[in-house]
């Protein structure tokens, strides 16, 4: 591998401008544009054209070659969700291209890839669609006009008046067209146009209207490599057999057995990502399985091992002891509670949740004396730089990272442990390695939606209406488990030793040097109702369990708390709760609307036979959802039947996208609320496999209507605000049917 090909160089210029494109001749005489835009990490750089035929370096989005292949560089990696569709249909409007013609490669490391939301490159957050919206129909759009001024050349054509755009050509008004193809490389001779105009709504070809599926193909007919199918040359296997309880280590290993077994090549313990373990490296996959189970491994385990009891009896105390830490303060609570008539109270416990990917963790590495290459299905190439680099000799600058297709990733795949064990073993061996985890190993060893504990209090005044809001949750903060690939990705030219440093920096620097972690509280230091006295509070408990961002991160909790508890005082003040919500609701129009639109679909009052209803709304990630789920009781069981579903997420650019999203995000939901529940004891997880810790099975699935508002404004997320409202519309669907109030997940009838 040429050194060369695996270093980037990033300059800053300190431009004032809020973008910046640059154009420049590709060695096959097409364009390529060059694309930085506010929110990236350096704002100038210095293109270094091709890397080989067909691959790119990690700072342009668009290419345009000689034979008229358009090619988009995807910076945000495609799990299901349709960034790959999304993102394409976005360039396509505006360089006015179907966007079926539109090729795709996927981004390595660059800064010019960095999420603006977040200052990182990364997907996640439900940002893919809602940060690039405008800055790749800019992209679009320049080439678009760089195309037209490059035809005013050949034409000699005093301006681009007479000039249009059509389906990969420029169209002269007599008719005479040139492909773009033809001129590419006269175009990127332009400066690249100030203030290029976008188009508005009314000449949208492709936004709001397109719904194919542009990966179907790949995926349907086997095309589409993920992780788990890249094969190299030589290439070895190996697993690894990890401390069942977090923090263990090994005490006393024998090894003789396993290194004795057919096809082996090494056995040895490792130390990655915090976690040890003894790896077995062989010649098949299923040799190296084989072999594990001949290791006979005594495991030291931590004096301090949390179980499921004792992490919520730790909680209970934090909420007893400490004011932690106000997230809002609206008027007056204190005061509010002191002139009370009656108060509301209740407690809400939720649990530990795994990912449960289908395709389980796995990595493939080659590594020799030129550096290491890096193939992962990760939702962070950046920081799978780091932790290759933290768990090896190279340097940043010396390993590449090739990101595949991902088989799921629901924020599980932000953390890069499978990444740093592979890199251990492919350094050691100095051969390709690929790594696989099987599904016991990754329900063992997941970074957890963290286990929480809320406790409410609604005040009641004199005139019988609600008059104040508390909200105060013990949690951990999942800040502190990703920080440390995540900053030193944010500064990848600092040496490596600097790296505990940066994330040591990044923990004490919390909202200053790096962003808050508001993953605890979010969806309730904004719960939307009009309640006069609202204070939330954020208790900081930490058990020691690993824990990561789970599809809707604090969302998919406080949702479910917030909406369960505004049930319960719509019904002690013997209010309908759709209608409680509307009055409370009078500042968010939005929130109004869509509540009256999914009433309107799910025939509010009236649900399907033998069924009862209960409602929800909650907005995350800029995104308002309400659903209405009809629930059917029949002793101590219950099933859903029907999920109403309306969404604002803004201008919808890719609508049958925002439906599949919708319906994912709520079966996704479902599971968790009939079966999600990860516990601990002596520091150890207990489930293992699909047959204790299940997911939502066909039959299981309910019917779905999804209903898309139809407006203009910027896009938002989609990929996790549907899971959020549902928990607590089923759960208030069940109190309607039973008078249970059921404060804790999974639910389950008396």
């Amino acid at each position: 591998m040429d050194k060369s090909l695996r270093t980037s160089t990033y300059t800053n210029t300190g431009l004032s401008r809020r973008s910046f494109l640059k154009a420049s001749a590709l060695s096959s005489g097409g364009l390529l544009l060059s694309v930085a835009l506010p929110g990236c990490t350096a704002i100038g750089m210095k293109n270094q054209g091709m890397v080989s035929a067909g691959e790119w370096q990690s700072n342009a989005w668009l290419r345009i070659d000689t034979d008229n292949r358009i090619t988009f560089i995807l910076d945000r990696v495609e799990m299901g969700q349709g960034t790959y569709t999304g993102l394409v249909t976005l360039l396509a409007e505006e360089l006015e291209v179907d966007p079926a013609l539109v090729q795709v490669e996927f981004a390595g490391v660059g800064s010019a890839y960095d999420n603006p939301l977040y200052k990182l490159q990364i997907t996640g957050g439900s940002t893919s669609v809602a940060s690039s919206f405008k800055r790749i129909r800019l992209a679009g759009a320049s080439a678009r006009e760089m195309l037209k001024q490059a035809a005013a050349q050949v034409w000699a054509l005093e301006n681009t008046s007479t000039l249009h755009c059509d389906n990969g050509q420029v169209i002269h008004s007599n008719g005479k067209t040139l492909s773009y193809g033809e001129l590419a490389s006269i175009a990127a001779t332009f400066a690249v146009p100030e203030d290029t105009a976008l188009k508005s709504p009314d000449e949208y070809r492709y936004i709001g209207k397109y719904n194919k599926r542009l990966d179907a193909l790949q995926k349907v007919t086997g095309q589409a490599v993920y992780g788990v199918d890249v094969e190299l040359p030589g290439m070895l296997y190996a697993v690894i057999s990890r401390a069942p309880a977090f923090g263990g280590t090994v005490k006393n290993l024998d090894s003789s057995a396993a290194k004795a077994a057919s096809g082996v090549v090494d056995v040895f313990p490792l130390k990655a990502a915090g976690r040890s373990g003894v790896a077995v490296v062989a010649r098949s996959y299923w040799q190296a399985r084989k072999a594990q189970q001949l290791l006979q491994i005594e495991w030291q385990t931590p004096e301090v091992a949390p179980s499921s009891d004792a992490i919520f009896a730790q909680y209970a105390r934090d909420l007893d002891n400490e004011d932690g830490e106000q997230v809002r303060d609206d008027g007056d609570f204190d005061a509010a509670a002191e002139q009370a008539a009656s108060t509301l109270t209740a407690e809400y416990q939720l649990p530990y949740l795994a990912h449960a990917t289908l395709e389980p963790q796995n990595c493939v590495v080659k590594a020799d004396a030129d550096g290491m290459e890096v193939w992962a299905p990760t939702q962070s190439a950046s920081m799978a730089r780091v932790a290759a680099g933290k768990h090896s000799r190279y340097s940043l600058d010396d390993i590449v990272i090739h990101t595949t297709w991902i088989g799921g990733g629901f924020g599980r795949r932000i953390l890069q442990d499978y990444v740093a064990e592979c890199a251990v073993i492919a350094d050691r061996l100095q051969q390709p390695v690929k790594l696989i985890w099987n599904r016991e190993e990754d329900t063992a060893h997941d970074w957890y939606r963290p286990a929480s504990l809320h406790r409410l209090q609604a005040t009641i005044g004199a005139d019988g209406k609600a008059s104040g809001w508390q909200h105060r949750i013990a949690h951990p903060k999942v800040f502190e488990w990703f920080v440390g690939d995540a900053a030193p990705a944010q500064y990848p030219f600092m040496p490596k030793l600097m790296f505990p440093m940066l994330a040591g920096a990044g923990k004490l620097g919390e909202g200053i040097l790096a962003p808050k972690d508001s993953s605890g509280y979010e969806g309730a230091n904004d719960v939307p109702y009009a309640l006069g006295n609202i204070d939330v509070r954020f208790i900081h408990s930490e058990p020691g369990v690993p824990v990561g961002y789970w599809r809707s991160v604090g969302f998919s909790h406080n949702g479910f708390v917030t909406e369960s508890f505004i049930d319960e005082l719509a019904h002690q003040q013997k209010q309908d709760p759709l209608n409680f919500r509307l009055e409370l609701l009078a500042q968010h129009p939005r929130a109004q609307s869509l509540l009256r639109r999914v009433a309107q679909l799910a025939d509010w009052g009236r649900p399907l036979p033998g069924c009862h209803q209960g409602v929800a709304i909650h907005k995350s990630f800029n995104t308002w959802v309400a659903q209405i789920a009809d629930v059917q009781v029949e002793g101590k069981t219950f099933s859903v039947k029907r999920v109403v579903c309306a969404v604002d997420c803004g201008q919808a650019v890719n609508p049958d996208m925002i439906r599949a999203q919708m319906e994912g995000g709520i079966n996704f939901a479902l599971t968790a609320a009939l079966y999600g529940n990860i516990t601990l004891k002596d520091g150890a997880v207990q489930q293992s496999n699909f047959h204790d810790y299940a997911l939502l099975r066909m039959p299981e699935a309910p019917q779905i209507v999804v209903d898309i508002a139809d407006n203009q404004y910027d896009p938002t997320g989609v990929g996790e605000p549907g899971v959020p409202p549902l928990a607590p519309a089923v759960a208030n669907a069940l109190f309607a049917a039973t008078g249970q109030r059921l404060r804790r997940l999974p639910l389950q009838l008396a």
